[in-house]
């Protein structure tokens, strides 16, 4: 049992400590309604309620999660260590009534031409508005002048 318990370890959370719960690939589509090959390993972060036994929990589970148990055992969880970058910050007279944001360039930060087969794609690095830099994205700069003609001179 020593020899065993070398590569184990012990680990206890508090309660209102924030953790991901680990999504199983195979209980993933039943329970979470999270398929496919690219599905996220963990979902969260859930604030911990409780201790309920040795090793498991009791979570706060949102709304959406409402049919599925809420006492985890301590092997499905990750730590959460809050990082800037993890928060989302959107001022409300931008969101929708249905919930949902537009996305607006900032700046053009480079452009680049790709040469794909046997033609010359131009691209620009897009900064969007309420983003920081580190998620600038690279986009076809067809497809910016289509969808925000204002923006490209």
């Amino acid at each position: 049992k020593s020899y065993a318990d070398k590569h184990r370890r012990s680990i206890e959370f508090q309660p209102g400590d924030l953790v991901f719960l680990k999504v199983s690939p195979a209980l993933g589509v039943r329970h979470f309604g999270i398929k496919g090959k690219h599905s996220p390993r963990f979902i969260g972060p859930f604030e911990i309620l409780v201790r309920v036994g040795k090793v498991s929990y009791r979570l706060a589970l949102p709304p959406q999660l409402s049919h599925v148990h809420n006492v985890f055992h301590v092997s499905l969880f990750r730590g959460y260590k809050y990082h800037p970058l993890h928060v989302v910050s959107y001022l409300l007279d931008q969101i929708r009534a249905d919930l949902s944001y537009v996305e607006e360039p900032e700046a053009i930060l480079d452009r680049q031409d790709r040469v794909m087969r046997n033609k010359t794609i131009p691209f620009v690095k897009i900064l969007w508005r309420n983003h920081p830099e580190q998620e600038a994205t690279w986009e076809t700069e067809e497809s910016i002048r289509t969808s925000y003609p204002h923006f490209l001179p």
